[in-house]
């Protein structure tokens, strides 16, 4: 018998939850065909059968959360047909469907044997690696309390005292005990998107020294009204021209400001299954119409779950258009290694001096929060001075 871990999924993620199964004991299973269906952070996977055998066990429910490396489902598979890699991977096995055959591991991912799922280095979720690092704490003295071992952000917190806290001179929170759910009450436990969400919160609020600055663009002479992200987005693009500081990347490890010459914008789109932040590349390339096009798509495909993993990740500005749901300001977290994140609030009428007389002008309540520890308040007020004025603009 053969048993095939969760692999890697190719973004360094930590856990899967179990979405569906598409086999089932007793199936022929034949190399290739859907095997189950898994959540990421924030993407739906599908992971193919590994090779063709009889399946024996699943070892994981519908709902499930497990780690990447955990024993994912049994395969009676006599002699091995699947997938050879053209190069030999490790001695002892070939590598098949991702996997390891014959005892060996390869990418946390093993079929066979008795090794164990993972090597040396301690598992644990990307936001619990990132804190760890941040506040010197090696994960090898964890024990990880979450699936097969994996180190958690509260295990991570649960090595600071109060007193470490004061010392470290940084406000890390500290877990309460659980609480237990009144008798009226549903208790939820956090999956895919919303698990994601408590996890990059976590890590940018115990990271980043946030600080926001607040202003208004008045948008009244506007010729056509509406197509607020598309605005934002190009008063963006013009913001990062007069004052690139804040299109960057704060390498915390290597104490390093990395300034990027192409705006990937990430922009955060409200879905039904929590928050998700697609990316946008190289917006600065764009027409407004491709830009336009861009934007559609992008959220329709949030909507819809069908983003890959890499169409998450890299963003180098961030954009929270709030003010299409409610809310005049805010302060927005900015999420590593990003350096900043604009807000827009909802669009209002107010009444504005205007010479010697008062209107009645449209405004639209901007914050820009940003990370002090490598952006000046300087260059985060001459970025949003440059977005209020694209903003300005008749057309």
């Amino acid at each position: 018998m053969s048993t095939f871990y969760l692999p890697d999924l190719g973004e360094g993620l930590a856990e899967a939850q179990i979405l569906q199964w598409h086999v089932k004991p007793g199936d022929q299973a034949q190399a290739d065909q859907p095997m189950v269906s898994v959540e990421t952070a924030k993407a739906v996977v599908e992971v193919p059968v590994p090779f063709s055998g009889t399946v024996v066990a699943l070892r994981a429910r519908v709902g499930d959360v497990i780690a990447t490396g955990a024993a994912l489902i049994d395969f009676d598979s006599g002699s091995v047909v699947g997938r050879i890699p053209a190069a030999p991977a490790e001695p002892g096995g070939a590598m098949v469907g991702g996997a390891m055959v014959g005892g060996a591991t390869v990418g946390g991912a093993t079929v066979g044997g008795a090794v164990a799922p993972r090597g040396a280095r301690r598992g644990a979720v990307p936001a619990a690696r990132a804190l760890a690092r941040h506040l010197h704490i090696e994960l090898g003295e964890i024990a990880g309390s979450g699936p097969g071992g994996v180190v958690t952000i509260d295990d991570v917190l649960a090595q600071i005292s109060p007193a470490d806290r004061e010392s470290r001179g940084h406000a890390v929170p500290l877990r309460a005990a659980t609480l237990a759910a009144p008798p009226a009450a549903a208790r939820e436990p956090l999956r895919g998107t919303r698990r994601a969400m408590a996890q990059s919160m976590s890590l940018a609020h115990a990271q980043v020294p946030t600080s926001t600055v607040f202003e208004d663009a008045d948008i009244d002479s506007w010729r056509e009204r509406g197509d607020y992200m598309l605005r934002l987005a190009r008063a963006l693009i013009a913001a990062w021209r007069t004052e690139p500081a804040l299109n960057a990347w704060y390498d915390a490890a290597g104490d390093a400001r990395i300034v990027l010459r192409h705006v990937d914008l990430a922009i955060a789109v409200d879905t039904a299954d929590g928050l998700i932040v697609p990316v946008l590349r190289a917006v600065q390339d764009k027409t407004p119409e491709e830009l336009r096009a861009a934007l559609a798509a992008q959220k329709d495909a949030a909507h819809r779950r069908s983003l890959a993993p890499g169409e998450l990740r890299g963003g180098t500005l961030m954009l929270s258009n709030f003010g299409s749901l409610g809310g005049r300001y805010a302060v927005p977290l900015v999420v590593p290694p990003a350096v900043a994140i604009l807000g827009a609030g909802k669009v209002r009428q107010e009444a504005v001096a205007v010479g010697k007389t008062v209107s009645a002008r449209r405004r639209m309540p901007l914050s820009l929060s940003f990370d002090h520890r490598c952006v000046t308040g300087g260059e985060a007020c001459r970025f949003l001075a440059a977005v209020i004025a694209d903003l300005e603009k008749p057309d």
